[in-house]
């Protein structure tokens, strides 16, 4: 090598501070967010009509609400690096730029986000709490989730360890199942959807080697069919990449940020859903802003789908059909009277939305009991397709499908504001605190340099797989993600790996779960007693 002709690749400047208009532009934001949270949700409470004795709930509701807000913050910061180390370390953005795109391209991903993955997050908490959710338990069990998560979250941010946000929901949600079933005397297995904790399970284990496979691959693949040596080499000095090499950096970066916003925004979506339904019902309880057209083909929808299942099932209905579809639920075993309870459960349902004509008249006593015939009602709908012992002709799959299709749009539904606070929460916490972990992902994986086909492999792999993923409604780690494909680049160019940083994710990848699970279920029980 020409040593005179060599300029080794400088590392990025952290130093330099964000101005002052860049630190009014943020205050005002988060400012206005809250602003807005705060009026559409007073306007959302006073169009209902109901007028309450006392501000406990409200001030409750405040508190929840800041509590999965900071998550979201929280989570914001984490993960920034996932999306902008690689443009970062190649030069081809300014660190403090590089922030504020990703920021703002993740709270596009937020606003445009389907609402799947949020609803899905949901299903994995325990039956009896959901329907209790304005209850003690049911503050006791928000609370416990989302300040165990964001305890694990701050801690392995301070060590610089990308762990991953979605991880450690998903402990705490297994937490607080757990620890319920325990205090209520049942076995701790029985106090999860198992089911679905698996499908999410196998989603956050294998795209890990996924990540670290693919980016393998795609950059050896680089190597086969494009020459360009540039693409391969370490950046010199701090001279930003050859334009097509920079734009390709800068696209894989946006669309990273995009599916970030998209897949972990709807995890907070999904908890402040929760949250909402449990303390003001008459608001959000039920989807208000559906159609009158639509609720009379809701009636029609309900009204064959349970003449279908009396047809196939024509046994009387059993004395209370909601709880034996609530322990279907909650146990998973089927038994004769599941049907003949779904059935009477339907035409309640249908009965109701008949009366009442538009779900802004159901009285505010009915508001929580018809919400949650509509949810018992659809997940079991969901298990039932899966269990084998059930077995449906065409017509009554068809209609049982049309009519969960009708309740999720009843009772599955986020508010723009909802959308808008999680996308500034998420946006601004990506701003924040992000050096921490883009220094681990930039500089502690490879024991090179990272070059642009190895920052641009990973980043490609990564956006693919999350976008995969949020439209399949399964929650992903990107922080696993884009590490593992950070290491697979590495090993694929024979670049050499610090194990000792690998060490360190993996050990954070092991622990999160349990210590996610050991501190949600403990504040759980203690939070129990306090509310």
């Amino acid at each position: 090598m020409n040593t005179l002709s060599y300029s080794p690749p400088i590392k990025p400047n952290f130093d330099h501070k964000p101005g002052l208009m860049t630190a009014i532009i943020f205050v005002a934001l988060l400012i206005g967010g809250l602003a807005f949270t705060a009026i559409s949700l007073m306007n959302d409470v006073t169009n209902t009509g109901v007028k309450t004795t006392t501000i406990l709930p409200y001030i409750l509701l405040g508190v929840a609400l800041l509590i999965a807000l900071g998550f979201e913050f929280v989570n914001g910061f984490h993960d920034t690096a996932n999306a902008v180390a690689t443009v970062i370390y190649t030069h081809s953005l300014p660190p403090n730029f590089a922030v504020v795109w990703s920021g703002f391209f993740n709270f596009l991903g937020v606003l445009f986000s389907s609402g799947v993955v949020a609803f899905g997050i949901i299903s994995l908490l325990p039956v009896e709490l959901i329907l209790q959710v304005g209850s003690g338990a049911g503050f006791a069990m928000v609370f416990a989730l989302l300040i165990a998560a964001i305890l694990w979250n701050l801690g392995t941010w301070l060590l610089g360890l990308p762990a991953s946000s979605s991880h450690t929901l998903i402990g705490s949600i297994i937490g607080v199942g757990v620890a319920n079933a325990l205090m209520h005397g049942r076995t701790g297995t029985s106090g999860v959807d198992w089911a679905q904790a698996t499908k999410v399970g196998y989603s956050l284990l294998l795209s890990p080697m996924i990540g670290f496979v693919f980016a393998a691959l795609l950059l050896l693949a680089l190597k086969a069919f494009v020459k360009n040596k540039e693409l391969y080499a370490e950046p010199k000095g701090n001279k930003p990449p050859p334009v097509w090499i920079r734009g390709l950096l800068i696209l894989t970066c946006t669309g990273v940020s995009f599916a970030h916003g998209s897949n972990d925004g709807q995890k907070g979506m999904g908890l402040i859903m929760l949250i909402l339904v449990g303390t003001v019902p008459m608001a959000y309880a039920l989807n208000r802003a559906m159609p009158v057209d639509q609720m009379t083909q809701f009636v029609a929808v309900a009204q064959v789908t349970q003449q279908s299942l009396v047809k196939i099932a024509p046994a009387a209905a059993p004395a209370e059909p909601r709880q034996v579809i609530s322990d279907y639920i909650r146990t998973k075993e089927y038994n004769a009277n599941v049907l003949p309870a779904l059935a009477a459960l339907t035409g309640q349902i249908g009965s109701q939305v008949k009366e009442y004509g538009t779900f802004d008249r159901v009285p505010s006593e009915s508001v929580g009991n018809v919400r949650n015939d509509m949810y018992l009602t659809s997940e079991a709908i969901r298990l039932i397709d899966k269990d084998k012992a059930v077995s449906f002709d065409e017509d009554t799959k068809k209609n049982v499908t049309a009519f969960k299709k009708e309740i999720d749009a009843s009772t599955k539904f986020i508010p723009l504001w909802v959308k808008v606070a999680v996308a500034i929460a998420l946006g601004l916490g990506t701003m924040v605190g992000w050096k921490r972990i883009v220094v681990t992902v930039g500089e502690k994986i490879g024991k090179t340099h990272l070059t642009y086909a190895q920052g641009a492999s990973a980043e490609l792999v990564a956006m693919s797989m999350i976008g995969a993923a949020d439209m399949y409604g399964l929650p992903v780690s990107t922080t696993h993600v884009l590490s593992s494909g950070v290491a697979g680049t590495m090993a694929a160019n024979k670049s050499g790996l610090q194990w000792s940083t690998i060490k360190s994710l993996l050990t954070a990848w092991v622990l999160t779960l349990p210590m996610a699970m050991l501190l949600s279920g403990s504040l759980y029980w203690l939070f129990t007693y306090l509310f």
